[in-house]
């Protein structure tokens, strides 16, 4: 008898894009795919973050070929030069986000095209353009958009951010069609709550907080740490048959 063999989660002689990397689940996802083996290129606009993380990252011995990139993915035309100039990419991350929340009876025009036009028309065009260099390279590839357990459900005050993670788990589905037999996978991961510097106003409201630990089935709050393994399975040979499909991490919220 021969024994199957596991495959691997290394990402040696990968080239990966981590976008939003200046902080919170981007960074982690960074340190992440560099300790796994790949060339990560960590893109914000916060350039300053970019370079303490790459210094870090160098220091842990990490990524020794890592490096930063100014990138602000609502702009379309430089976010598509960036790309086309720096890839092709066999990995992205894309962790740029923005979120206003409000009463949806609140709901301003303006916080409904910013929010939609970085969660949306940024990371479509984003993955388009990952997707077009691996095409004219003749690579296969994984592109994996981090979204949110409220693509999947509502939540109070988040009508727009929910809206806009339900398109981005549609034109994920869509793209893993288009792709598939070009050997790129597309898919995303969905966190619940998770501690950054960027949810912590959430978590300073205690009605809020209860709110959220009462719907975590597995009773604690998500932290960075929590979404690592994820990207680095999806990105992965370990997840070669996975596409068009979204890794809950939200501690059975969605389980209801």
């Amino acid at each position: 008898m021969t024994l199957p063999k596991a495959p691997s989660f290394r990402l040696d002689g990968k080239r990966a894009l981590v976008a939003g990397a200046s902080s919170g689940i981007g960074l982690a996802c960074a340190v992440a795919l560099a300790e796994a083996g790949a060339e990560v290129t960590v893109a914000a606009r916060r350039t300053g973050a970019l370079e303490d993380l790459v210094a870090q990252l160098k220091e842990a011995g990490f990524s020794a070929r890592a490096r930063a990139l100014a990138m602000d993915v609502s702009d379309v035309t430089a976010t598509q030069a960036a790309v086309a100039e720096h890839g092709p990419f066999d990995v992205l991350v894309n962790s740029a986000g923005l979120a206003r929340h409000s009463a949806a009876e609140d709901t301003s025009e303006d916080d409904f095209d910013a929010v939609a036009g970085l969660n949306i028309k940024g990371a479509y065009f984003l993955t388009q353009a990952v997707a077009k260099g691996l095409i004219e390279a003749g690579k296969p590839g994984s592109l994996i958009n981090i979204s949110s357990q409220m693509a999947k459900v509502g939540g109070l005050d988040r009508a727009v951010y929910s809206a806009t993670k339900h398109a981005v788990e549609g034109f994920t589905k869509s793209m893993a069609i288009e792709w598939g037999k070009k050997g790129i996978r597309i898919n995303t991961i969905c966190p619940t709550f998770i501690v950054t510097p960027l949810t912590q106003s959430t978590f300073d409201r205690p009605e809020r907080r209860a709110w959220i630990e009462d719907k975590i089935k597995l009773g604690r709050i998500g932290q960075v740490e929590d979404i690592m393994g994820g990207v680095v399975f999806l990105a992965s040979e370990a997840s070669s048959l996975i596409t068009g499909t979204a890794l809950m991490i939200d501690g059975g919220w969605t389980a209801e």
